[in-house]
């Protein structure tokens, strides 16, 4: 009997250790992929004009960007959360369908000046959303893109977005001394 005992407990052992073995190399194969998701999203922001030091964490991963299209992927988490069930908030999303819209225009010194919404579906937190965008008139300073959002098949999110592409950064045009005028105005 006790050989018997010592039989099945070798046998369990074993089947214990090969399931571990695989468990760990499915983990590493995951890392793989991980590590290769992280590297490709890295040579896009290589390729991106603006908004290069916006994290990820807040905006997305891009995962195709070419010219007036850009696909981002984003993760949502426990801290965007709302309540106990983990609706994720509309602000995070709105945040990464404007990141998606900017990477699609591309250019250096762009700002979003408009933006009409629509939530089509509850985030919750955990969820991946595969945003696409495509934007219009680049020819143009004046720009628009399409933004949509979708866990899986789920369309949650459409939106227009409007941009103006300018010479300099916002913080360095002078729009017609705004600044004088305004303190003019108050004193």
């Amino acid at each position: 009997m006790p050989q018997a005992a010592h039989a099945l407990a070798s046998e369990e052992l074993n089947k214990f250790t090969e399931t571990q073995e695989e468990s760990f190399e499915n983990d590493f194969n995951d890392l793989d992929e991980s590590e290769s998701m992280l590297e490709r999203e890295h040579d896009l922001r290589d390729d991106l004009h603006t908004h290069q030091k916006l994290k990820s964490t807040f905006s997305g991963q891009i995962t195709s960007l070419e010219n007036s299209f850009a696909q981002t992927v984003f993760h949502t988490t426990q801290e965007m959360s709302v309540d106990m069930l983990g609706l994720v908030h509309n602000g995070f999303i709105a945040s990464a369908a404007e990141y998606a819209a900017i990477a699609a225009i591309n250019e250096e010194n762009l700002v979003i000046i408009a933006a009409k919404s629509k939530f089509l579906a509850p985030a919750k937190s955990g969820d991946i959303i595969d945003f696409k965008a495509k934007a219009k008139f680049e020819d143009s300073r004046k720009r628009e893109v399409n933004v949509t959002g979708e866990i899986g098949e789920i369309k949650i999110f459409e939106g227009i977005f409007q941009a103006v592409v300018l010479e300099k950064h916002i913080l360095k045009t002078k729009l017609k001394n705004i600044n004088t005028d305004y303190h003019a105005r108050l004193g």
